[in-house]
């Protein structure tokens, strides 16, 4: 699989969106935190700023759903248009109905896991999922430092798709940056969301194509 970059609009000028998502045209997608208070302690924004931003940039969505009770509010996200649904494991009460919901609108439908929880036991739902998200940070806020007790279960979870043969993208989110990229590609991940490693940069575009050089260079997938 191609490794993938996925800017997070977390760490861009909330007031210049659209402008924001033009910086960088070489992205695989716009990663999009929705937060609702309340499954994790920041509030950030929701379905109609997701809609409004579809109309802004012809870049895919990837939307991650930080929300309590993501079986009520995923699907719309994927009917509105997002290219990529991602739901937590633990927020969620029917994650198979949910997942199913999120692809039957056309989205692709992703499952994410906190940094201390085990992907064991959802590897019978592998089938139902495009896309697993493995947390490198405690989720909620951005700017977080990486962290590297996770590789191992990266390792872990790029084994179980292999052994599955599973087309099912495996993402890492949190902490990602020049330092951190290659030990995350090394062990597995193929998608990258990138905050402040990106809009902090003075070239936000120049730093995807940086950071895609970096993990393509160290993946067993390129």
């Amino acid at each position: 699989m191609a490794i993938q970059i996925s800017p997070s609009i977390l760490s861009a000028d909330f007031a210049r969106l659209a402008d924001e998502a033009a910086a960088v045209p070489g992205a695989d997608w716009l990663h999009v935190d929705v937060m609702d208070g309340h499954f994790v302690p920041n509030l950030t924004l929701g379905l109609p700023i997701v809609e409004s931003l579809l109309k802004a940039t012809p870049t895919p969505l990837d939307c991650h759903l930080m929300i309590e009770d993501p079986d009520r509010w995923a699907p719309a996200y994927a009917e509105a248009g997002a290219g990529s649904v991602t739901i937590h494991a633990r927020a969620a009460s029917a994650p198979v109905r949910t997942l199913r919901e999120i692809r039957r609108h056309g989205a692709r439908a992703g499952l994410a896991l906190n940094p201390a929880e085990p992907v064991e036991p959802y590897e019978d739902l592998i089938g139902e999922m495009d896309m697993l998200l493995l947390m490198t940070v405690e989720p909620g806020f951005g700017g977080q430092k990486f962290l590297d007790l996770v590789l191992p279960k990266i390792r872990k979870a790029r084994q179980l798709l292999d052994d599955r043969d599973a087309a099912v993208w495996l993402q890492v989110d949190g902490g990602v940056s020049d330092e951190t990229i290659e030990r995350a590609a090394e062990a597995g991940a193929d998608v990258f969301v990138a905050g402040s490693a990106v809009y902090g940069a003075q070239d936000p575009d120049k730093a995807v194509e940086s950071l895609r050089a970096q993990a393509q260079q160290v993946s067993k997938l390129a």
